[in-house]
């Protein structure tokens, strides 16, 4: 049966090619005919269910205001760089900073190692991406992430780090291995004396057969722990490689929540060579991990408990009403990502849903909205006031200890505009995330025109995370035309 129809890349020529995303047997497969290399069918979610739940949350945004170039989606993803079919803005920036790196794992998302040359851009030219970033209309980035290769491997990344604070960006991240962090204690307090404030920590998981420097990366958590700075562990899912341990991980995750602010699960994409054998044995979509979550956790964090991103809109839309200022707004694909927050307590964990009637928290935020968009500006506050006691019909006794700290938290944000409440809030809580990013097996159009995550080029350019690394593959571009001697 047809549910939808999109566009896509031919895995074999890269062509872009009109799709249809099709329900076969409970799963939505994605299916293209190229007039030179045939049919493809490819595995793009598990579960029909789930998918048309998510589908519920679609959220097109409305682009950034200062365009990179104007051209037509009939050129996408081909010559990129942010333009005026773009819909969302940048929620995080990505920046390369060398394709130098001091392992050679087998599975390596970038094949760093294996380019044959150096790709490592001048302090001035990241600062320029930097600029690049922060220029932004109508809101700036709020997030930068520095990767690689190992963004360790720098002299700099101190001087990095430091710039991109003063520039303003409030959260300033690396993509690290972890091995430079668990072996220099210093070096860590070096980095979050920088400013750095999170690092996101390869995980593949809690034993040596499925992570062979999981004594590095617990030692790495452990002098993140000592000095104050934030984790999150990031873990490449493989089907039949460590999927059994995505329960353990969220375990590890809470035992060492002093440091480890949250699991990023990536589920696999291959982005390099694979066989049709490889991509169905090992290939695993959101539907699939949040299965085995549930099963590995007893049933503590079942399925519904996630959300997609665009789920969180309608606080973006209160707070841009209320202050009359444009807001970051996560208008990601809602095929994308799904997430949710859990609470660790004595008593073990507890998801937010157990807390809050999350649909009817964001139902509760929309007619904020509506009414704010309807009194003058005298009764603002009291509309708010109003409104923040609608909202509190939505929190629930917890089934494992109190609310009251939580919804104060929540009240303070929302009526104070205190976002250090926020803060607060996220190092009282577990994020537990999930990310796939596209090949050209699974490869969505629509969802490349909706990312929120983009890399910045010396060259001047903003590129989609799966623009940037699959499909078009502009990443081995940006290395060629930049790479050292």
């Amino acid at each position: 049966m047809l549910l939808k129809n999109t566009k896509t890349l031919c895995p074999a020529c890269g062509k872009v090619l009109d799709a249809e995303l099709v329900d076969e047997d409970g799963k939505v497969w994605i299916t293209r005919t190229c007039p030179e290399h045939g049919f493809f069918r490819h595995l793009y979610w598990s579960d029909v269910r789930m998918f048309k739940r998510y589908q519920e949350y679609e959220e097109i945004g409305k682009g950034v205001g200062n365009p990179q170039t104007t051209r037509t989606s009939k050129n996408c993803p081909q010559d990129c760089g942010l333009c005026n079919e773009h819909h969302s803005g940048t929620l995080l920036a990505n920046i390369d900073l060398t394709n130098r790196c001091n392992l050679s794992c087998d599975f390596c998302f970038v094949n760093a190692k294996a380019c044959g040359y150096i790709y490592e851009p001048s302090f001035d030219e990241v600062v320029s991406m930097l600029q690049l970033v922060r220029s932004q209309k109508p809101v700036p980035a709020p997030a930068v992430q520095f990767a690689g290769g190992e963004p360790t491997m720098r002299t700099d990344l101190t001087e990095i780090i430091r710039k991109a604070k003063e520039l303003g960006f409030q959260q300033v991240q690396i993509a690290s291995n972890g091995i430079k962090l668990a072996r220099d204690f210093s070096y860590v307090q070096s980095l979050k004396d920088a400013g750095l404030s999170t690092v996101y920590l390869h995980f593949d998981g809690v034993t040596a057969d499925t992570d062979p420097y999981v004594v590095q990366h617990r030692q790495a958590v452990e002098n993140c722990k000592e000095i104050g700075l934030g984790v999150v562990l990031v873990p490449t899912i493989i089907n039949g490689r460590n999927d059994h341990q995505v329960g353990d991980i969220i375990r590890y995750a809470a035992a060492n929540i002093k440091a480890v602010r949250g699991v990023n699960f990536q589920p696999v994409a291959f982005t390099g060579a694979a066989s049709d054998d490889d991509i169905m044995k090992e290939r695993v979509t959101i539907p699939d991990l949040v299965e085995r979550i549930e099963k590995q956790t007893g049933g503590i964090l079942r399925r519904d408990d996630f959300y997609p991103v665009p789920s969180v809109i309608a606080m973006s839309d209160l707070v841009e009403e209320y202050t009359k200022k444009s807001q970051i707004r996560f208008t990601t694909h809602q095929h994308c990502g799904a997430a949710t927050y859990v609470f660790v307590t004595e008593k073990g964990l507890t998801p937010i849903n157990r807390i809050i009637n999350v649909d009817k928290f964001f139902e509760a935020m929309e007619q904020m909205t509506a009414q704010l968009q309807k009194g003058g500006s005298i009764n603002r506050y009291l509309t708010l006031i109003e409104g923040v006691k609608n909202l509190h019909n939505s929190v629930k006794e917890s089934e494992q200890g109190d609310v009251g700290q939580l919804w104060k938290l929540l009240a303070k944000a929302i009526v104070l505009q205190d976002f250090n409440a926020l803060r607060d809030f996220h190092w009282n809580a577990l994020f537990i995330g999930i990310m796939h990013f596209m090949d050209r097996y699974n490869y969505d159009l629509e969802r490349v025109q909706r990312c929120c995550i983009h890399y910045a080029t010396p060259d001047g350019r903003l590129i989609p995370f799966c623009a940037y690394n699959s499909g078009p593959v502009y990443r081995e571009q940006v290395w060629q035309k930049f790479r050292k001697t």
